[in-house]
């Protein structure tokens, strides 16, 4: 049992081993840990925000997305959207956002999991950790460009606005409408795990290649 365990998950390092080279073998159990926590961490926290100045709105309206949910002035953008003929906020992402609480706690665990996998099929295990926050960004692009240029010509103001693609990241410009968009809280922490998977996977593969190797011959 102990042999077949040992394929699947690599080498064990022994006692004397891990004694005379314990940070070798700890720096990258301790990356891959503290990515994970900042993944999950990262669910309480807002991934997202954006700002909408309107001349009747001089000080801006403000909206910031959770995983799982819309805080701020919602409604009043709703509202003026609705008048240049584009859906409420809240029917973007509706799967995504019932979904993604639970699947970046299941990411968070599969990095830890690669704590414990000692052959390349732990990078198999972390990778959706270092690719989620693009694909995040990738599916707020998405929704953002299927609001924009899906807009309701029976709107009041659906003449005077041609279809548009609302950034993501940075500031754009619609009519008399302005946006300032960028990551909150949680996208940072989520790229800051990201890259500490990124270096515990080079961590790991110094610490365990040589094993696996001499495993094999």
């Amino acid at each position: 049992m102990t042999e077949n365990l040992e394929r699947i998950l690599g080498p064990r390092v022994s006692r004397e081993l891990l004694a005379e080279r314990r940070l070798r073998f700890y720096l990258p159990s301790f990356a891959l840990a503290v990515a994970g926590l900042l993944l999950v961490a990262s669910v309480f926290l807002p991934y997202w925000q954006m700002t909408l100045v309107a001349p009747q709105y001089p000080d801006g309206l403000h909206v910031r997305s959770y995983l799982n949910h819309l805080e701020g002035d919602v409604k009043e953008i709703d509202e003026l959207n609705h008048y240049i003929g584009m859906r409420p906020l809240g029917e973007a992402a509706e799967l995504e956002r019932w979904l993604s609480a639970f699947a970046v706690i299941v990411i968070a665990l599969l990095v830890l999991s690669a704590i414990f996998i000692h052959n390349h099929q732990a990078a198999l295990a972390a990778l959706p950790a270092v690719l989620f926050p693009a694909l995040f960004l990738a599916d707020l692009h998405f929704w953002m460009r299927s609001f924009g240029t899906h807009l309701d010509p029976r709107a009041p103001l659906s003449s005077a606005i041609k279809p548009f693609v609302p950034p993501v990241l940075g500031r754009g410009v619609v009519g008399q409408f302005a946006t300032v968009a960028q990551p909150d809280a949680g996208l940072w922490l989520a790229f800051a795990a990201s890259l500490l998977v990124v270096i515990g996977l080079w961590l790991h593969r110094r610490a365990y290649k040589p094993l696996v190797d001499a495993q094999w011959r």
